[in-house]
């Protein structure tokens, strides 16, 4: 099975503000916000939805292929990638364009205002999965980047019958009703925290358990109170937080989950095991400031697996080709 990782590519701009956001805003003035906070620190790092979930996935031993637009300056993106095991040769470069950039401005509670510029990615929707050789065998992860983008991923997926994860993340609120339904109508699983999963239950007018039970296997993370997942609308798994050693940085936490997520379906892990596998990747990812600065190796993470969860990974987790 080929893993396809479609999404975002970026250049984060990671900065931390010594207070709380809440001080500085007022609820009655919403309507005509206007705030600055000035931040103790900045770093320029390797981000984006596609690029962090197709690292993390290359550290637990897979080799995914990654689909989406890049500008004329991810030539240095593309060789870190490429030397920790991704599959870049999909990736569309748009040389009159720069690589899109995120700002990410956390506070002391690790709450988050996020500001984005597309870039290259404006031209996501030229992307494309025909021609990759994909098969009903393969697995297509369709994250956030452009909507126009999303729906081409959705349409080819179902056209050629290849069974896809949808996660529009952060992109909920720019999806237009039928695109959530389209990408809903075909997913093999859906994966959302819980207040993307109220967004998307809003937009389409319905229960959340009714929106879980639209899906094969739903996927519902909920921060420090670990994660739920769903088959066939019924609670099959809770699954803790894998503990940390400090919090040092929130930001792609939920990107490295979804790599240990889509790592343990591609495998066909049982589920409970999924979901450790996914809240132990994050806490990797949550211990390094950066999205693809942390690091671990096969026997370290079975290691911290059995510590964290009491048990040991099983032997056909380790034992498969390419495992960790």
């Amino acid at each position: 099975m080929r893993i396809v990782v479609t999404g975002s590519l970026a250049f984060d701009y990671i900065m931390d503000f010594p207070g709380y956001f809440r001080d500085h805003m007022l609820a009655e003035k919403a309507h005509m916000l206007s705030v600055s906070f000035l931040v103790d620190s900045m770093r320029k790092m390797r981000g984006g939805v596609a690029g962090n979930i197709a690292y993390n996935l290359a550290l637990l031993g897979e080799r995914p292929l990654m689909v989406g637009a890049a500008g004329h300056d991810f030539g240095d993106y593309r060789a870190w990638l490429e030397r920790h095991g991704v599959d870049t040769s999909a990736v569309n470069i748009i040389e009159h364009e720069f690589t899109s950039s995120c700002f990410i401005n956390t506070d002391r509670a690790n709450n988050q205002i996020v500001a984005f510029y597309t870039g290259a990615m404006s031209h996501d929707h030229f992307s494309s999965l025909v021609g990759l050789g994909l098969t009903s065998d393969d697995l297509v992860l369709i994250s956030p980047t452009i909507p126009e983008a999303i729906e081409r991923f959705v349409t080819e997926c179902q056209q050629m019958g290849i069974p896809y994860i949808f996660d529009p993340g952060k992109q909920t609120p720019r999806l237009a009703l039928d695109q959530i339904a389209f990408g809903l109508r075909g997913a093999r699983v859906l994966v959302s925290n819980d207040y993307e999963l109220g967004m998307l239950a809003r937009k389409l007018e319905i229960p959340e358990e009714e929106l879980i039970a639209t899906v094969p296997l739903a996927v519902v993370t909920r921060g420090e109170h670990g994660s739920f997942i769903y088959a066939e609308g019924s609670l099959v798994a809770t699954i803790p937080v894998a503990p940390v050693d400090e919090v040092v940085d929130p930001t792609g936490a939920g990107d490295a989950y979804l790599a240990g997520m889509t790592f343990g379906i591609a495998r066909n892990l049982p589920l409970e095991v999924t979901g450790r596998i996914a809240a132990l990747t994050a806490a990797y990812a949550i211990e390094r400031r950066g999205c693809q600065e942390h690091y671990f190796s096969r026997e370290h993470f079975a290691e911290r697996y059995c510590a964290a969860f009491g048990s040991e990974l099983p032997a056909d987790a380790l034992g498969v080709a390419g495992a960790f």
